[in-house]
């Protein structure tokens, strides 16, 4: 381990694990919404902590899943049925 980088305490806000705030802070790592600092603790973390690493491997991986669909557009006989389903609940209510 890196002798700059501090892990997550191992008690984190209000007794919560070292594991349950790397998971509650995950989607910001992977969307590189955090410090510098905070990104250093959670790569030592997972470094060391193979459930962590296997959720964070795992959610990045849905995550790029998702990208990869939501580039792929529907065939336009689906987004037409969708379009009328939509239009005739609509009506309905």
């Amino acid at each position: 381990m890196n002798a700059d980088i501090t892990p997550v305490p191992h008690e984190a806000a209000e007794g919560e694990s070292d594991c349950q705030h790397i998971l509650t802070h995950l989607y910001e790592y992977l969307d590189s919404e955090m410090t510098p600092d905070d990104e250093h603790r959670m790569r030592a973390h997972v470094a060391h902590c193979s459930p962590c690493l296997a959720e964070l491997s795992l959610e990045e991986l849905v995550k790029k899943l998702v990208k990869r669909s939501c580039a792929e557009r529907a065939p336009a006989e689906l987004r037409v049925r969708i379009h009328e389903q939509i239009t005739v609940m609509a009506v309905a209510d």
